[in-house]
């Protein structure tokens, strides 16, 4: 089933680099205030749940252009098929393909691919975590005041604005650093390869975070809501560090 879901990720990666090379125009269309869609993106999602249909009939799906299709299915694929869209739009070279499998509610399979670096993250339950099939771990960081942590400025829903304001500030005065890239599974990823050190975000859908979380679970990380609880993607919220960042990342944000 991961390597279905590689397969997958590569080949909306080679739709996406294909577009970002000039070879079509973008057709550019606001789904709400700064929420885009483009071609580009319904392509890379059409082939996605082609190529995992073929493999997989009876299997359902949570996409991010497309809905949810899932039914009573035992396995549905949480598919991003181009998470950082305004970054690809505007030609900033930070966007990837997310694609997380949930088994009966619980995420055993995840891929998250760059296609500008070719970086293909992948996870599989119990399995551990890798990086181009190089396994990963999150870093060996301990306190927030050394952490360089990531983060996404709500851009969906303004009533996140003032409480993320707060939030911000108080990491930005205890953390070594705070990055703000664009594409929240990118992110994420980058959590579980030590990259970054912790990463928090408002206003998420579950695409954005399916694929991110487990990478992070089996780097040796930890995730939850900003309350440390389990439902993020229920919530739309989620805080993710080191084991021993993350207890101080909520307690920041708190």
């Amino acid at each position: 089933m991961l390597n279905i879901a590689v397969r997958a990720a590569r080949k909306a990666g080679s739709i996406i680099n294909r577009a970002a090379l000039g070879g079509e125009g973008l057709k550019v269309k606001a789904k709400q205030a700064n929420d885009f869609v483009t071609q580009v993106d319904q392509a890379a999602e059409e082939a996605i749940i082609g190529i995992v249909r073929h493999a997989y009939p009876d299997h359902g799906f949570h996409a991010e252009e497309s809905g949810r299709t899932s039914g009573d299915a035992e396995y549905v694929w949480i598919i991003d098929p181009l998470d950082g869209t305004t970054n690809f739009i505007h030609g900033f070279p930070q966007y990837c393909v997310s694609i997380g499998v949930q088994q009966r509610g619980a995420l055993a399979h995840a891929v998250v691919y760059d296609p500008v670096k070719n970086e293909l993250f992948t996870a599989s339950k119990g399995r551990g975590a890798f990086l181009n099939d190089r396994r990963i771990r999150a870093s060996k960081c301990l306190r927030l005041s050394d952490a360089l942590v990531g983060t996404g400025i709500p851009f969906r829903e303004v009533a996140h604005v003032d409480r993320y304001l707060v939030q911000l500030k108080a990491i930005m005065q205890g953390a070594s650093g705070v990055r703000r890239a664009g594409a929240a599974a990118l992110d994420l990823a980058y959590v579980a390869c030590g990259r970054l050190d912790a990463f928090w975000e408002l206003g998420l859908s579950p695409w954005d975070m399916a694929a991110g979380a487990l990478l992070i679970q089996e780097a040796g990380g930890l995730v939850g809501d900003l309350k440390g609880e389990g439902d993020y993607l229920e919530r739309g919220e989620i805080a993710a560090a080191t084991p021993k960042v993350f207890p101080q990342l909520l307690e920041a944000l708190r």
